[in-house]
């Protein structure tokens, strides 16, 4: 063992592992410290995954929230025109209604009036026809002695009709 303890190669290999084992503790600090930093960013990155996907889930109930609700306005929007609709198309019928019952007033006087100005067209026509009828009756009547003696009475009746 005194040759072992006066070779320079145990020297070298002793003086190895004493920088070795005195360089393990420092480079074990830096590697756990490295480690420990590592595992503190990726638990920070979960985190903050989690967190982000919280967001996310939120944001996506959020959204689904204002579909339903711009669903419901639509559909009641849609409802409401209907009801306009039907509502006016009522009010429309009602004043078409009026609208046929006025110029069906008007017509029903039109064709009265036409019946009235008709019949006394006829009345007229009658009464010239009359006229002209009966002045060539007494035209004819009073030709001759007979008719002399027509117009001697007629005159001759004049003064007690006129008084």
């Amino acid at each position: 063992m005194t040759d072992l303890l006066r070779s320079a190669e145990f020297w070298a290999l002793v003086a190895f592992i004493i920088f070795v084992v005195g360089m393990f503790k420092p480079a074990r600090r830096a590697l756990t410290s490295a480690l420990d930093q590592r595992i503190e960013d990726v638990r920070t990155q979960v985190e903050d995954a989690k967190q982000l996907r919280e967001d996310a889930q939120a944001a996506l109930a959020n959204y689904q929230r204002k579909q339903r609700q711009a669903a419901e306005e639509a559909a009641a929007i849609i409802e409401q025109a209907r009801e306009e609709a039907d509502r006016h198309r009522e009010e429309a019928e009602i004043a078409l209604k009026a609208v046929l019952k006025r110029q069906e007033a008007q017509s029903l006087e039109k064709i009265a009036q036409a019946e009235a100005t008709a019949l006394r067209e006829v009345r007229e026509t009658a009464v010239e026809l009359t006229i002209a009828a009966t002045g060539e009756l007494l035209t004819e009547k009073l030709k001759g002695p007979e008719g002399g003696a027509l117009i001697d009475a007629a005159i001759g009746d004049l003064p007690g009709k006129l008084n």
